[in-house]
């Protein structure tokens, strides 16, 4: 019976995991769909809700697009010049400017976009809504869950509008960086000049195909998806009175940094997959 017994508890385990990884990305579809419901119902856009809305589409940007885009400026005029300078040594000049749009705007930038307003906007959100649970159940007298708001009113008034916040973020940092980061490339690679401007706008035109166009539009929708909806989700679905969470709130955050990224790299290979197979 011992033999069973130690037999038997290896694929217990195995099973609970199992159950438990299903259970969260079912839970992850489901919000996503509640979500997309809320983006398309009349009532996400009351005059009650479209203040919260408002404040965090502007808390959510404004702060994110002034940092990122100084940062993404410097970086990218840093790997401007190694760019040209390696290009130039080796005889190689003519894709220098091929190299830095391809490298820079269909890769780095949607990227880095993504990861920044993840790490400043919707994981710290998602961290909030737990504390808030979980102070929420201690705080709470026993019988009076009845009294809390319910999950399609918190749905609409607290994650709804920090998801599209965070989605819309996304959006503007890798609009404006990439933009920016084009203007950097020509003065960097040819000054000052309106004369190597044909040049420019044709090949930059070739990169930029219907196809990668499409495929770049694509990756950075689904970047956005993926920052805004995994970090909420469990934060939504999580019980306020679960002493798990109390217990190992840095680890629930560990997890939903994980599956995020798990995510990202998924889309982005699949974009490799797409500009260069």
């Amino acid at each position: 019976m011992v033999t069973h017994a130690s037999t038997f508890l290896p694929l217990q385990r195995l099973h609970r995991a199992a159950m438990a990884w299903l259970t969260s990305w079912w839970r992850l579809i489901h919000f996503a769909g509640l979500l997309l419901f809320r983006a398309v119902a009349p009532s996400s856009y009351r005059r009650d809700n479209r203040y919260a809305l408002a404040h965090h589409l502007v808390l959510a940007t404004a702060p994110n697009l002034l940092w990122f885009s100084v940062l993404s400026a410097l970086i990218s005029l840093v790997i401007i010049r190694i760019v040209v300078v390696t290009a130039a040594s080796y005889g190689l000049s003519g894709y220098a400017l091929e190299m830095v749009v391809r490298v820079l705007v269909l890769e780095l930038i949607p990227l880095t976009a993504a990861l920044f307003v993840a790490l400043r906007s919707t994981l710290p959100a998602s961290v909030e809504f737990a504390q808030m649970r979980v102070a929420a159940a201690a705080a709470a007298p026993a019988g009076s869950a009845g009294e809390l708001p319910s999950r399609s009113a918190v749905l609409r008034t607290e994650f709804y509008p920090r998801a599209a916040a965070g989605m819309f973020a996304v959006w503007m940092l890798a609009a404006v960086s990439c933009v920016l980061t084009l203007v950097l490339a020509y003065l960097s690679i040819y000054g000052f000049t309106p004369w190597a401007l044909p040049g420019y706008t044709r090949v930059v035109g070739q990169i930029f195909n219907p196809a990668v166009a499409l495929i770049l539009m694509l990756k950075i929708v689904f970047f956005s998806l993926a920052v805004s909806i995994i970090p909420l989700a469990s934060a939504f679905y999580d019980e306020a009175a679960n002493p798990f969470l109390h217990r190992h709130r840095a680890t629930h955050g560990l997890a939903d940094m994980v599956r995020m990224f798990s995510v990202l790299l998924l889309i982005e290979a699949a974009s490799l997959m797409g500009n260069y197979y």
